[in-house]
């Protein structure tokens, strides 16, 4: 009985001091949280998708509150929330909401079934991960799309599907939070998070192959083969040629669609664009310019005709009668 009594109180006296000691380093090692952050994320999404650039909405929330001590949010944006988000994230800390240029995931490739031939067969886990490491995928292009679909199921909004028919993935813009979701999961890089553009529209090289101009042409007939016409004919200097490959500055580009003309391949692509007009043909037959006007003639004046009369010959006199 006296040992289990001395086991008891032991074990009491241990336990006290362990709460003591424990509570004096948290009081001493005490982390201090803003209350702001707690507050910013509430008006969050939750979606915790790293769009932000911050592992979750917490540590975008921490961000904010931070970013706001040295007197702006410039940079900072939740893309799922979007400016109805920011505004009230602004209104917490006493701050203005500072537009930002609405964003959409790309897909850069034009690779379908069409313009690029299967050369093998891929028999392994459905994952563009898995084949990128381990083989080349089915089709002779080493940068296009692997057709796994991947970035389907990284995006938490419904807003990427494959199309059956090209084997490409399929960006739903309204749906899309740019995110970054796909474009992370893509292990091509294929995915590109880019502006919207005004009135919804941008100009994109589709394609990431950087291989030389043959060697691309070969494998996919919409490759871009760096011949470097793009880059000649853009007034605004918004495209580089680099690595065998042509890339559009969002930032430079003024949407003239010169180089999508210009492009022989068909790598350059406008989209949400209007259809252009169809140039209108003369018909066989017709001359192509008219001819030129010819001044016309001056009028002849016609003066009238005045008759003369003629000079009537005198008249002989007549011979004299000779009398009987």
């Amino acid at each position: 009985m006296d040992l289990i009594l001395v086991a008891v109180i032991s074990l009491g006296a241990i336990g006290l001091i362990a709460a003591v000691i424990l509570y004096a380093a948290s009081k001493k090692f005490a982390v201090y949280e803003d209350p702001r952050i707690a507050q910013v994320s509430e008006v969050l999404p939750q979606a915790n998708c790293g769009g932000c650039g911050y592992p979750g909405c917490s540590g975008f929330a921490g961000a904010c509150v931070k970013a706001a001590d040295a007197g702006s949010l410039e940079g900072k944006l939740c893309p799922v929330g979007g400016a109805p988000v920011m505004e009230k994230v602004a209104a917490i800390l006493g701050l203005e909401a500072v537009a930002a240029e609405p964003k959409v995931a790309v897909v850069r490739c034009n690779g379908s079934c069409e313009n690029r031939p299967r050369t093998a067969l891929y028999d392994g886990a459905k994952s563009c991960a898995i084949a990128h490491a381990t083989s080349g995928g089915e089709t002779g292009c080493t940068f296009g799309c692997l057709g796994c679909g991947d970035c389907v199921e990284a995006c938490q909004f419904d807003a990427i599907h494959m199309n059956p028919e090209t084997g490409l993935p399929e960006v739903d813009e309204e749906k899309c939070t740019a995110c970054g979701a796909c474009s992370k999961a893509c292990p091509r890089k294929i995915i590109e998070i880019r502006p919207k553009g005004k009135n919804n529209r941008r100009v994109v090289v589709m394609c990431v192959n950087k291989d030389k101009g043959a060697v691309a042409n070969k494998a996919c007939k919409a490759s871009c083969i760096g011949c470097g016409k793009c880059v000649k004919v853009c007034p605004f200097e918004a495209i580089t040629l680099e690595n065998n490959l042509a890339y559009i500055d969002p930032a430079k580009c003024k949407s003239c669609r010169k180089c999508e003309q210009e492009c022989p391949k068909g790598a350059i692509q406008a989209i949400n664009f209007p259809p252009r007009k169809p140039k209108v043909e003369a018909p066989a037959g017709e001359a192509a310019t008219k001819p030129a006007a010819t001044k016309p003639a001056a009028a002849k004046v016609e003066t009238p005709k005045v008759e003369v009369p003629k000079a009537e010959a005198p008249k002989a006199p007549e011979a004299p009668k000779a009398e009987a």
